[in-house]
């Protein structure tokens, strides 16, 4: 499989990072028996009109004045006019999807605009243009220059009884101390019906819980979720990391929840229960370039759908036939993301695999074939080799079907597996499928990809022609979490679909950039979750200390 070494000229040293914070007000209320649930999607553009999805927050039930917890965290570039459009819907399915959402409103300005204010607030518009109601949108931008981050482990203990006929369903927010007031850092989930909750282990950039500062104050606000939007609170307390630190490094550091206004009304009050913060460490975050400088390779293989569904090669009406100018999509879509891939290839060797076929000399269907008929070495020498093998190899085989994704899934992952045996982040592996879009065995490929899910692997659907992608769009978790056919969720989204067609008429690297887009953000997720490091790495991701203090 194709390496990665160390990136070309494309790295830009003057990048600066900047964290996006989003709040909103007074949205347009889309339900008739409650209120919006609004989520916020960002597209960017930096050549032409096309847009691509760069991220989306979470969805805040039962609110049209919501702060969104999640921040975007975009490389902005000083010399290029970065467009972005923040598109704010009303999600009414369980897994978010847009197809089903009210749209509440967008904002559309340069990531420049955003940055010389520091604080943008403007007013929602419809996609005509004309005002969505009374709807404004705030964004606070953030330099963010430091790698660490702060991970936590949190419990309550007898915390208040909230509802009438249960317990309690408690989440927590962290929030920092700014000149302007309370900037809201994380929220937790809600744990149901208890009121001894324990909470899924998380991290918090120190940047945003503390802005680097140890001794700044923290405030931690503890609620009982109600679905219609309204939570009560349960209580709060303020300290700071380095009281948290200090306190959590030989036993579980315990906080008062004091809820001031039962205070006020109560004789004898002591508190509303007990945060518990366990565990609280403070680690470097490694960036994709970290893993890439410190000896990770990136191997990247392609699979390419021969199935009969593309029609006969031999007619101008096929997805694979060549026409005089040596053009179809499939060819496009090798050109497009081979380019960027080679940039990053050191040996510039690709593995690379059809399916769907009935290929010599026994005529049997095969799910991974090498295009090159060589399965002792299937790789391809650059981009021009991938395109010379395709070519030679269309004329030798019959497309057949069914379109089975999960045999090639499985075939990468087993790499993968064999990859996790090292105890550093030393490979990860992306797959490159590019189809028509009708998949045969989506159980199999259901399971698969959630299989895969744990493993050092990405998985880049390119759909080409006019089908149906909904199959596809489903696969790719961006709408909420994929489950397998038996119910087991996938460990994060690992899958990136992308319909060839809507490039047709951009430049090329368009298609690459949304292709490679989520590749850098989930090799990260993946080994800071794995708590794997660079294999030559100076600072290890242990323990990074905080900056002494003064006495």
């Amino acid at each position: 499989m194709a390496a990665v070494g160390n990136p070309g000229p494309r790295v830009n040293d003057c990048v600066t990072k900047v964290a996006l914070s989003i709040s909103c007000e007074n949205l347009l209320d889309m339900d008739v028996f409650s209120k919006s649930d609004p989520m916020c999607v960002l597209h960017m553009s930096t050549t032409g009109s096309h847009w691509v999805e760069v991220g989306r927050t979470e969805t805040i039930q039962n609110c049209l004045s919501p702060k969104f917890s999640k921040t975007f965290v975009i490389d902005y570039y000083f010399e290029m006019v970065q467009k972005m459009r923040f598109e704010v819907y009303d999600i009414d399915s369980e897994i978010g999807s847009l197809q089903d959402a009210d749209f509440l409103g967008q904002l559309d300005c340069t990531l420049g605009q955003i940055v010389s204010a520091r604080r943008l607030t403007k007013p929602l518009v419809q996609k005509d243009s004309r005002p969505a109601g009374k709807g404004t949108m705030t964004i606070l931008a953030e330099e963010r220059t430091d790698s660490r981050v702060v991970e936590f482990e949190v419990a309550g203990r007898k915390l208040d009884k909230k509802d009438f006929f249960g317990k309690s369903d408690p989440f927590l927010e962290f929030y920092r101390a700014t000149e302007t007031g309370w900037q809201m850092a994380h929220r937790t989930e809600v744990v149901k019906y208890n009121v001894n909750p324990v909470w899924r282990p998380f991290r918090i950039p120190m940047q945003a819980l503390c802005g680097g500062d140890v001794e700044k104050s923290i405030k931690i606000d503890c609620y009982d979720y109600n679905s219609s939007g309204s939570h009560n609170l349960i209580g709060s307390f303020q300290t700071t990391l380095c009281q948290i630190q200090q306190a959590s490094q030989t036993f579980a550091a315990e906080f008062e929840c004091i809820n001031s206004k039962k205070k006020q009304k109560k004789k004898g009050y002591k508190n509303s229960g007990i945060i518990i913060i366990k565990h609280c460490k403070t680690v470097k975050e490694y960036t994709f370039l970290d893993y890439i400088f410190g000896g990770c390779q990136i191997n990247f293989t392609i699979a390419i759908d021969f199935t009969g569904s593309n029609g006969d090669p031999n007619s101008p009406q096929s997805l694979h036939y060549i026409n005089p100018h040596g053009y179809n999509e499939y060819l496009s879509a090798i050109w497009a993301v081979g380019n960027v891939i080679q940039d990053y290839d050191s040996d510039k060797m690709f593995p690379v695999f059809g399916f769907g076929a009935r290929i010599p000399p026994t005529w049997q269907v095969s799910h991974e074939f090498p295009i090159n008929f060589n399965p002792s070495n299937p790789f391809c020498e650059g981009i021009e080799g991938v395109v010379q093998a395709y070519q030679q190899c269309l004329p030798q085989v019959k497309l057949y079907g069914p379109t089975n994704f999960s045999p090639i899934i499985n075939h990468v992952a087993h790499f993968g597996r064999q990859a996790m045996q090292q105890e550093t982040a030393s490979q990860y592996f992306v797959l490159l499928i590019i189809t028509d879009g009708v998949i045969t065995d989506m159980d199999d490929t259901r399971s698969a990809i959630v299989n895969a899910s744990s493993l050092p692997m990405s998985i880049i659907i390119v759909g080409v022609g006019g089908a149906d992608f909904s199959a596809m769009e489903f696969l790719d978790g961006d709408d909420g979490n994929l489950r397998s056919a038996t119910g087991q969720a996938a460990m994060r989204d690992i899958v990136q679909f992308v319909p060839f067609r809507q490039f047709q008429n951009c430049p090329q690297e368009m298609l690459a950039q949304s292709v490679l887009a989520e590749v850098p953000g989930q090799v990260v997720t993946f080994f800071s979750t794995m708590h794997l490091k660079p294999p030559h790495s100076d600072t290890p991701p242990s323990d990074v200390p905080a900056p002494a203090q003064p006495q």
